[in-house]
Order: structure tokens, then C-alpha cells, then sequence
């Protein structure tokens, strides 16, 4: 079975005895890559390295030795599909599985592109596939109450925190955001009630984006930032935890599981589930496609046409309403 390998930059990591010191830099070099010229997030990133260290622990076990640059170029596809067999006996998902495999694709072009070898069995392995499943929105009036005042009775924290919870809220339904995206706006980054109607947001991959912001959010935000007890400087996060400092994601999905058992919603609505429910709820009051693609900031639009299962009734009233032969 193998052994989680621990997750470091460093190519000389004592916990990963089993590569040699060849194989360990141009790990390095790889994530070096991938962070200033590929601008992967920092998720994307420690997963990838951490799929990567999995699988050469996996080889120095199954071959019973270390693991060599040379000899991990010469991997063969019954050695990958041992280390996916592996993971998956450890009750890994499918879409971890695949995630895993497109990182280590991702290494073997590396080495091809450096002439370090050519990994060719890890074009050789299909995928896994994995199950597709919707997203799930909350609907538009508990959307509506998780940034009301009132939802918040008997909340015992002090005023200015529920207020920047509720703001955090609205911001995430009103303009789709990621919850990271959000938390990551400066103060500077956001105008205030009737100077302005767009925000420029930093997603995925440090692309930039613009998005409107519903006035009345603004002025939710407003509210919290006149009653915040820290001082916020322009160029420093709008929203902040109860020190001062950055605010935790953490503390918007708590904040979101206590609004669950106020309005009675199921694990599905999560900080994210506001995200979906933007989107959702733009495409049944007749948003288009493409439109919605770009305020979510997909980069294809096949991202975004999941959306349209959620809301196949609609689209089949469009489809009898439009079609000449309907």
C-alpha cells in the first residue's frame, strides 16, 4: 500500500527518501513552472505536488528501491494503473483519481519539453470515470434572508461580525463570486453606494474579471465597514476576522451552518452553494450562456453548461415555446 508522501518545495525533503536527488530537483523545477509561468492557484498547486510525492512513495514500495529520474521515465502504464488501483483501495474519489493522473501528464511534459525522457505510459491510461453531479442552489428566498438582519435574532457575537457575515453573503449571491475571490477584495476594491456598479476580481489562475455589484450590497458592506471596530486601510482586505486580521473562509462556513439550522437547509448550502444559486437563478429568469460564463469566470463554457441541467424544466418550455415544430 502505498505511503502518503509528506508535502515540501524542497528538493532535498529527508521524508521522501525514496527519490533520488535528480528526481527531487526536477520536482522542484516542475513547481517552479507551474507557479510563475503556468500561474496555477495554490491549490491546484499542493495537490499536484502531493499526487506527485504519492506516487513516487508508491514506486520506491512497488519496486522495492529508489526511485530514479531515469527509472520514473521509463515508467510502464502497469505501474501507473498499480498506483491508481492503490489510491482507490484507499477509498479515493474518482475525480481525485483523475486529478491525480493529470498532474503527473503534467510532470512527464515537463521532462519531455526539458529532454529529461518521455513518460508515454501516462498517456496510455484512460482516465477514471467519474459520476456527474449538479450543482445544488439554494433557493431565491433563502438566498434573500441569509443577508436579512433578521435571520440573524438571538446571533449573541457582537454586531459588526454578523453584519460582515451578512455582507460576505450578499456579495457571493449578488455577484457570483468565489468565496476566495470575495474574501481576497481589497477595501480599495470597492466602490461605495452610488459610485460605482463593478468590481474587478482576481479568480483562478490570477485572471482578472469584472462583475457588477447590486447597489443594495453595497450597501450592506457599507454598513459593515461604518461599524467595524478595526481600522481598514485601502490597500488591506475589506473584510477581516475578529482580530484585525484576514478573515477566514472557515468563518463563513461556519456562519453558514448555523444559518442552515435557522432556515432549515440541507448540508448542500454551503458559502460555494450561493455561487451556484447566482447562476442558477440568472439562467431561469433568462440569462445567456455565455453571458454567465463570463461573470463566473469559466474558462470554457462546457463549465458553465452544467448549469443547464439544473434547470431543464425552463429549457424545455423554451424549447415548446420557440421551436416551429414544437
Amino acid at each position: 500500500m502505498a505511503k502518503t508522501a509528506a508535502i515540501s518545495e524542497s528538493p532535498d525533503d529527508p521524508r521522501l527518501t525514496c527519490a533520488t536527488a535528480d528526481l527531487q530537483a526536477e520536482i522542484l523545477c516542475w513547481l517552479t513552472h507551474l507557479r510563475s509561468e503556468r500561474r496555477l492557484s495554490p491549490k491546484t498547486l499542493e495537490a499536484y505536488e502531493r499526487d506527485l510525492r504519492q506516487c513516487v512513495t508508491f514506486l520506491g514500495d512497488h519496486w522495492a528501491g529508489g526511485v530514479s529520474l531515469k527509472k520514473f521515465a521509463a515508467i510502464e502504464a502497469s505501474d501507473v494503473r498499480a498506483f491508481m488501483a492503490a489510491r482507490r483501495s484507499d477509498n479515493i474519489g474518482g475525480r481525485s483519481l483523475m486529478r491525480a493522473l493529470a498532474g503527473l501528464r503534467s510532470f512527464g511534459r515537463f521532462l519531455e519539453r526539458e529532454d529529461k525522457g518521455k513518460v508515454g505510459a501516462l498517456s496510455a491510461i484512460r482516465a477514471p470515470k467519474i459520476g456527474k453531479s449538479l450543482p445544488k442552489p439554494v433557493q431565491v428566498a433563502a438566498a434573500r434572508q441569509m443577508a436579512d438582519a433578521d435571520t440573524r435574532t438571538g446571533d449573541t457575537r457582537e454586531p459588526w461580525i454578523w453584519a460582515r457575515d451578512a455582507a460576505v453573503m450578499a456579495l457571493l449571491y449578488g455577484s457570483g463570486l468565489r468565496i476566495s475571490e470575495a474574501l481576497s477584495l481589497k477595501r480599495a476594491d470597492v466602490p461605495l453606494p452610488g459610485n460605482g456598479d463593478v468590481l474587478t476580481v482576481i479568480g483562478k489562475g490570477n485572471k482578472t474579471r469584472m462583475v457588477p455589484v447590486l447597489q443594495n450590497v453595497l450597501a450592506l458592506i457599507e454598513d459593515y465597514v461604518r461599524i467595524c471596530p478595526h481600522e481598514l486601510s485601502l490597500d488591506g482586505p475589506i473584510f477581516v476576522g475578529a482580530r484585525g486580521g484576514p478573515l477566514s473562509p472557515r468563518i463563513i462556513q461556519l456562519t453558514m451552518e448555523r444559518l442552515r439550522g435557522a432556515l432549515g437547509l440541507p448540508d448542500s448550502a454551503t458559502p460555494h452553494a450561493l455561487r451556484h444559486s447566482f447562476a442558477t437563478h440568472l439562467l431561469t429568469r433568462g440569462g445567456d450562456l455565455r453571458a454567465i460564463q463570463e461573470l463566473l469566470g469559466h474558462a470554457s463554457l462546457s463549465t458553465t453548461q452544467i448549469y443547464t441541467g439544473v434547470d431543464a424544466d425552463r429549457l424545455l418550455d423554451v424549447y415548446k415555446t420557440a421551436h416551429p415544430r414544437a
